[in-house]
């Protein structure tokens, strides 16, 4: 084996590769469709991204609070974004879909949690908020853009990998150039 840990093939692979090689030995390998879409982006066009995936689901909600409801997520104001994000560990990047892009999915306090934890980045299917403060971190961040919409009102984050660590086993390695990120889940 050519390196000894994830820190260390994440160092080879951040000095060796870059976006489009992979894509196309991935595409020689029929393994198509592995880009992010496009209007996923990084905050700043030089920020690379390797490590391994937490994924985390987000939903829609129609109102902040509900009363008299089974759904033990209305709750809680965010869901159960704050056990996702605690649960984060060295090397991971924060990969978080599902809700429709009305608001933000990603901020500062998130960012500066997230780097505390020694996650390596976020991609969002969504917008992120915080932009001058998450991009003063040099936290690498991929999103749709920036929002200002809190998501307390209309989302929840209703998922997250399972805690065992034994049941990561998605591998995410999105790296970006000024266009494009591949990410491999």
């Amino acid at each position: 084996m050519l390196w000894q840990s994830d820190e260390e093939l994440f160092r080879i692979v951040k000095k060796e590769l870059f976006t489009c090689v992979v894509g196309d030995v991935m595409d020689r390998m029929r393994l198509q469709h592995q880009f992010l879409p496009p209007q996923i982006r990084p905050l700043n066009p030089d920020m690379v991204l390797i490590g391994r995936a937490m994924p985390v689901l987000s939903v829609d909600v129609f109102e902040e609070k509900i009363t008299g409801t089974a759904n033990k997520l209305m709750a809680k104001p965010f869901g159960l974004m704050l056990e996702a994000l605690d649960g984060l560990l060295p090397n991971e990047v924060y990969v978080n879909t599902g809700s429709s892009p009305r608001n933000a999915l990603w901020g500062e306090l998130m960012t500066v949690r997230a780097k505390k934890l020694g996650a390596t980045g976020a991609v969002l299917n969504g917008y992120v908020r915080d932009t001058k403060a998450i991009l003063k971190t040099r936290f690498p961040t991929f999103s749709f853009g920036s929002y200002g919409q809190d998501s307390a009102p209309v989302t929840r984050w209703s998922t997250f990998v399972f805690p065992s660590r034994l049941a990561r086993f998605a591998f995410v390695q999105a790296i970006c150039s000024l266009a494009t990120s591949t990410v491999y889940v």
